[in-house]
């Protein structure tokens, strides 16, 4: 004898079998997750960064000054090798007034500079270049510099 009480509480049959394929798909979503990280770290996904950051390189880090003594950011910074004419990297000043460039080890001597060419400020209406910075570079070093604007 069935109580009718509960005849309600049972689950109707569409809605379980809902449920189990729910079921079967997340575990497929799992598993297949599972298996595609580790193909990724087998093939050696995760030490492909350590081989690109461990070449070895030298750096040159500076700020470029205002005339009033603050950061200025935006300005565009370039530098060349000395015996070069031309400027082969350009970076730009940050929020902080900070720039880096990364080089080729080895001795060498730079030229850094700043280029004002179309830089506005709203406090100075025009700002005068200061001069180039020189900068030798032994081997795999950093290298802090400031540009000072006028």
């Amino acid at each position: 004898m069935i109580i009718p009480r509960l005849r309600a509480t049972l689950l109707h049959p569409r809605s379980f079998t809902l449920r189990a394929a729910a079921r079967i798909v997340f575990l497929g979503l799992l598993l297949s997750t599972v298996w595609a990280v580790s193909v990724w770290s087998a093939a050696g996904g995760s030490e492909s960064a350590p081989k690109q950051a461990a070449k070895p390189h030298a750096l040159i880090f500076g700020t470029v000054w205002g005339p009033d003594d603050y950061p200025l950011y935006g300005v565009k910074v370039k530098i060349r090798r000395s015996e070069n004419k031309r400027a082969r990297w350009e970076v730009y000043s940050n929020h902080r007034g900070e720039f880096e460039q990364r080089l080729p080890v080895g001795p060498a001597d730079y030229l850094v500079w700043a280029d004002l060419k179309g830089y506005k400020t709203p406090k100075v209406k025009q700002l005068q270049p200061g001069e180039e910075v020189k900068v030798h570079v032994d081997q795999d070093e950093r290298v802090d510099i400031g540009l000072h604007l006028k």
